[in-house]
């Protein structure tokens, strides 16, 4: 590939604004992590990386440059893109909320570069969604990775303003569930949300022309609407069992009878789309849309039928849980208030300053926590170098993984599921430090699910998932990366003076 310098574009300075202190603040980490993003060379890389064609099996969403005089015009989209994901994990908002303020904040409009020589052109949100998809995920991560790993040089910390190399001697790694956008219960909320998304579809091929007889879809689904009302009360009253399997068989005898619409209108559809206004492709959507639906109706009403007229159980691995993510599983924790969730396992490992440093989402039949230790300790050996000690809960304790430690010589702080033996351990002065550094780990979780991902994380499928679970690992270490060179900055500040 051709070497081809880039020419920067001219931002005007960020006006002075005199006010509240978290203003101030945020103005700061901001002002740092683009400071970070140039002076690392990241963004760059990351640019670079992407301008190369994707893998087939992993595409991106912006087409790829064939000359090089369509480098500059792809290499700045790509910059746009990657400031914008940057931002609006950092404020944690959705597509929509995000472009709002993007139109409205001079701040983001420095970062993101739109306001560059005096013209301002915000992004929609269905732009916005396409940037987070822009980039290839593996290259995303490995990048990332490779950028962390280089911080451990001095040199490389020096220029992004930091004192001391980040280490990478002392890890720590915890599972959690990243919770999916379900409804609680789910077995007769699947036929309403069902009838929805059948309905929802006919309404939009009713309105390029296609119609069937049938009574108007609002009618149908203002119909469900109040089955569902009438089974929520249903459980105050004495009689409530036989009260909730009467609406149940309305609801089935209902969402048969928009199953059958929606397979006429499915045909009429395939049969007749010329005369829409609508590309194959369009038309191909709504068919997909109706066909997820109708495949899985069977199963939903008739786990319905098994848990309220039957009274019978499920086991969670036959359970439907979603019509919509094939991927939500039942997990247990154990924990106050979360007995159990639905959703996907993701292990997180952070090194002692906070910065994640490796990250895993798992679909559904995910491992359990003692089996992932060894895979993600030779994993943090291969990106980072030797690893001094290791520190979990008790999940992932196992004398498997005693003996793997104790042979790559790391020193373990794992916390034995004894209590017995943790207490003889908690007298060792290491352990017991490393183990109450641990302690952070559970908040940073939660830093990390309830600020930079999303609660819930709207993406339903689970390549999506990963998409922006990469953007809020990067945007959640430019972060921790920006506070502390701005700290180290301060002290230094304090010493001269």
């Amino acid at each position: 590939m051709a070497i081809v310098a880039f020419q920067e574009e001219f931002r005007p300075d960020l006006p002075n604004i005199y006010g509240t202190q978290d203003y101030r603040t945020f103005r700061d980490i901001l002002i740092k992590i683009d400071d970070i993003l140039v002076k690392s060379g990241l963004e760059h890389d990351l640019i670079l990386e992407a301008l190369h064609p994707g893998d087939e099996k992993n595409p991106t969403d912006l087409p790829k440059p064939k000359d090089v005089k369509n480098l500059n015009y792809h290499y700045k989209i790509l910059k746009h893109a990657l400031r914008c994901n940057i931002a609006r994990h950092l404020t944690g908002e959705s597509y929509r909320l995000f472009s709002l303020r993007l139109a409205d904040s001079t701040l983001f409009q420095w970062f993101t570069g739109i306001n560059a020589f005096g013209s301002r052109k915000a992004v929609s949100k269905s732009t916005l969604e396409r940037y987070e998809k822009c980039f290839n995920e593996q290259q995303l991560v490995n990048k990332v990775q490779n950028w962390m790993s280089e911080l451990s040089e001095e040199k490389k910390a020096t220029e992004i303003g930091l004192i001391t190399p980040i280490s990478f001697k002392q890890t720590f790694m915890d599972t959690t569930c990243v919770k999916s956008n379900i409804h609680y219960p789910v077995d007769w909320l699947l036929l309403r949300d069902a009838s929805r998304s059948l309905l929802s579809a006919i309404k939009t091929i009713r309105a390029q022309g296609l119609k069937h007889r049938m009574m108007e879809p609002s009618l149908l689904l203002k119909k469900m609407n109040q089955l569902c009302i009438q089974m929520t009360h249903a459980r105050r009253k004495k009689d409530s069992q036989k009260t909730r399997k009467f609406i149940l068989r309305k609801m089935k005898k209902l969402s048969h009878c928009i199953e059958k619409h929606a397979t006429r209108y499915r045909q009429l559809l395939l049969n007749e789309w010329p005369k829409t206004n609508w590309s194959e492709a369009q038309m191909q959507c709504v068919i997909d849309r109706i066909d997820n639906i109708l495949e899985q109706l069977p199963d939903a009403i008739k786990q319905a039928h098994e848990r309220i007229i039957g009274d019978r159980l499920i086991k969670s691995s036959n359970k439907l849980l979603s019509l919509y993510d094939k991927e939500v599983a039942v997990i247990v924790r154990g924990k106050s208030g979360a007995e159990v969730e639905f959703g996907q396992r993701l292990l997180l490992t952070e090194q002692a300053d906070g910065l994640i440093i490796d990250w895993k989402l798992f679909e559904k039949n995910s491992p359990s926590d003692s089996d992932l230790l060894e895979p993600t300790i030779n994993c943090l050996i291969e990106n980072y170098g030797d690893i001094g000690s290791i520190s979990t809960d008790r999940g992932f304790s196992a004398a498997v993984n005693d003996s793997f430690l104790n042979s790559k010589k790391i020193y373990n702080a794992t916390a034995p599921k004894s209590p017995k033996k943790l207490q003889e351990r908690l007298d060792d002065p290491i352990f017991l430090s490393l183990q109450t550094r641990r302690s952070q780990t559970e908040a940073r979780i939660g830093i990390f699910k309830n600020v930079f991902l999303g609660k819930p994380l709207r993406s339903r499928i689970t390549l999506y998932k990963r998409h922006a679970l990469n953007w809020s690992v990067l945007t959640h270490n430019l972060w921790v990366l920006s506070r502390k060179a701005i700290a180290d900055e301060q002290s230094l500040l304090k010493k001269a003076a």
